[in-house]
């Protein structure tokens, strides 16, 4: 059974502006440019992930970009995330150095890495880069109520997209509330804690009961919330496994118990601590 706001199979989600995005997507961050990164992006594609999350920051675009045209799956077949880097001056002009680097016409989602310098300045060329076709959807990423609000306060093309810090553990309830009300997709980064939560005892129960990995429990928390997840991994074995999430469901106890994991307080911030 489908959640709310996503598509008759559970494995998409409608977005404001009508176009869909793969529930489950591979992040790439902290995987260095080259072999590392291409393997994953390849075995991701290989396992049937249709979607790829990389940034400007991240300096692994190329690599993204050459695994996704080995890969053989069609261009139109897999939705491509970029991220603009806020310490530059135009969302537009990254927009396509980006693109030169990808080796793509478009990518599917643009967004801002984080609110740096304020959460509107950037947005008038998020904008350009959406109406120059460089980007078919426009969002933001780390973005607390207070910044998303003032980006709709300016926005002719509204943000589609929070991308957050977010699992049992970091649960902003506040902000994903907002979100929703806003129809905005929260997409959950970090979904196991850089590996931290996966050693947790409830956890682990739960996934034991399941005959399940940790992983897969914590990916389907976020599946059955209607969230966008982005396990990363460069182990070809825990890619695929991490994958196998569409085929069993969690109980209201389950994620009841889950929920109680949460140690932010149901905040509507995106970070506890900023780091720009």
């Amino acid at each position: 059974m489908a959640e709310p706001g996503t598509t008759a199979d559970g494995r998409a989600r409608v977005l404001a502006d009508g176009k869909e995005i793969p529930l489950l997507g591979l992040g790439v961050w902290q995987v260095p440019d080259g072999r590392a990164c291409e393997d994953a992006v390849r075995w991701a594609l290989d396992a049937g992930y249709r979607h790829i999350d990389t940034a400007q920051a991240y300096r692994n675009e190329r690599s993204v970009g050459r695994a996704l045209r080995d890969s053989g799956v069609p261009r139109d077949e897999v939705f491509l995330t970029t991220k603009f880097f806020p310490g530059r001056e135009d969302p537009e002009r990254e927009a396509q150095r980006s693109l030169e680097r990808l080796g793509v016409d478009y990518v599917d989602l643009y967004i801002i890495h984080w609110p740096q310098g304020g959460p509107t300045w950037a947005w008038d060329g998020m904008q350009r880069a959406h109406e120059r076709g460089y980007a078919r959807s426009i969002g933001v990423s780390n973005f607390d109520v207070a910044e998303l609000g003032a980006v709709f306060g300016v926005a002719e093309v509204p943000p589609v997209v929070n991308q957050v810090q977010f699992s049992p553990f970091e649960f902003r309830r506040g902000l994903l509330a907002e979100c929703e009300r806003r129809n905005v997709a929260l997409e959950a980064y970090s979904p196991l804690g850089t590996g931290r939560h996966l050693g947790d005892r409830q956890v682990a129960e739960i996934a034991e009961r399941l005959g399940r990995t940790p992983a897969q429990v914590l990916i389907r928390w976020a599946l059955q919330r209607g969230l966008v997840v982005l396990p990363k991994s460069t182990h070809r074995e825990r890619i695929e496994s991490n994958a196998q999430v569409f085929d069993f469901a969690l109980t209201d106890e389950d994620m009841a118990a889950l929920d109680g994991l949460d140690r932010t307080g149901g905040t509507d911030r995106a970070q506890e601590h900023a780091w720009w």
